[in-house]
């Protein structure tokens, strides 16, 4: 890759107040502790990750405790001298058929799975709209540095047009034309402020601040070019995207679901022993097994595979569908990302240092009257729009590389 070289006039600062710097690393570790979305992602994977032990466990035992009188409602009458009288308690089990609980279990881990997935992609995405607007406002700052410093430069060119016009060497349009250009300079200044505030309560609405909380000026993040090639980027994104290990989890959680449901064509089944005290006469000991039976298979179990299977087979398809879309978009800003670092080389190594010679040449031709004012300012205002066609470019590579980031999990530049 091309180092570049960023003119003086890019980098330059306008003379400003001293303003705290804001660091990107601190912002990103503030966001992992408080940001509302990260947070509630958290809980809802620590609320998932509770349930397979639930879905595996047995259903509770029923104990059941009462007596049958004879002759009269009132408790244990005929005890010891009707056969039918009694006093006693049962207990009860319930077991599902042979594989659901563990399926169930299964499934519920695939959820706590999934769930895992939604709380990485939440965090990812949440860091990527943070890093996102920390470059913007970065590039506010750069900008407007920019602005002001060719605002100084008019300025100088607006003197020597008066000193030439008060000499009869310049005609009064020259005076107009700077003054129009300085107006115009302002106004994209203020454009600047304007989106300077947004960039500043995206980043505070991130961070669970009030929108007015105070930032401090970004630090500068360099563009760093990219460490891996789109072939290297794809096989991470397959083997790493949040989104994509969530539909797999949900294809797997289905095909689950499916061997759930065939396993209820197989009856469950209760175990129930008691034990009844008759009094004199002797005890009675009971014990039983209860089946479900199922007997309407045609309109319960048969329709419930069906379902399950059509599900899973509408999984696979959300698989295929959000692999795709993921492979659009993440060769869409591998694309820009190249795309933008490679005009930003051009940019600082050839365009602006050439259209800064471009500009001198014309005024000191313009100071010894063989140009007119006309083709100074042009030249001024192409070499401006270059500096921030510059830093425009380093913005696209930023947001790319930030969304790169977010879509596989990983680090894409050295």
């Amino acid at each position: 890759m091309f180092r570049l070289r960023v003119l003086l006039v890019i980098a330059a600062a306008p003379a400003m107040a001293v303003t705290p710097q804001l660091r990107l690393a601190d912002l990103v570790a503030e966001a992992r502790r408080v940001n509302p979305e990260i947070i509630a992602g958290q809980k809802r994977y620590e609320a998932a990750a509770r349930m397979p032990s639930v879905a595996s466990s047995l259903p509770d035992p029923m104990v059941s405790v009462g007596y049958a009188s004879a002759g009269t409602p009132r408790p244990f009458a005929g005890i010891g001298v009707e056969p039918m009288a009694n006093a006693g308690f049962a207990v009860s089990q319930a077991f599902p058929a042979p594989g659901k609980l563990k399926l169930r279990g299964e499934i519920a881990s695939r959820d706590a799975e999934a769930a895992l997935d939604d709380y990485r992609q939440a965090e990812l995405g949440v860091i990527s709209r943070l890093k996102q607007a920390y470059y913007r406002l970065q590039n506010t700052y750069a900008i407007e540095s920019i602005l002001v410093t060719n605002r100084d430069v008019l300025q100088r060119f607006l003197e020597i047009a008066q000193a030439r016009y008060a000499a009869g060497k310049a005609a009064q349009q020259d005076l107009f034309r700077a003054q129009t250009q300085l107006a115009i300079l302002d106004t994209r200044l203020e454009r600047i402020l304007q989106d300077r505030r947004s960039a500043e309560a995206s980043i505070n609405a991130i961070l669970n601040r009030p929108p007015e909380a105070p930032l401090g000026r970004p630090e500068e993040v360099a563009p760093q070019p990219l460490r891996i090639t789109f072939d290297e980027f794809m096989t991470q994104l397959a083997a790493h995207a949040p989104a994509l290990e969530r539909r797999q989890k949900m294809v797997e959680r289905s095909d689950l679901a499916v061997k759930l449901a065939r396993k209820d064509y197989h009856p469950d089944y209760t175990v129930s022993a008691g034990y009844f005290y008759q009094g004199s006469m002797p005890d009675i000991f009971q014990a039983r097994v209860d089946f479900t039976i199922p007997a309407y298979f045609w309109r319960k179990q048969r329709p419930a595979v069906a379902a399950e299977t059509a599900a899973a087979g509408a999984a696979r398809h959300d698989y295929e569908a959000e692999s795709q879309a993921l492979g659009f978009q993440a060769k869409d800003d591998y694309l820009m990302a190249e795309t933008s670092y490679r005009l930003m080389t051009m940019y600082g190594n050839t365009v602006i240092p050439e259209s800064n010679l471009a500009l001198e040449s014309s005024l000191t031709s313009y100071e010894t009257g063989t140009i007119d004012f006309l083709n100074v300012l042009t030249n001024f205002s192409t070499t401006l729009e270059y500096q921030i066609n510059y830093r425009e470019e380093a913005l696209n590579y930023l947001l790319a590389t930030a969304r790169l980031e977010e879509l596989a999990g990983i680090e894409v530049t050295k």
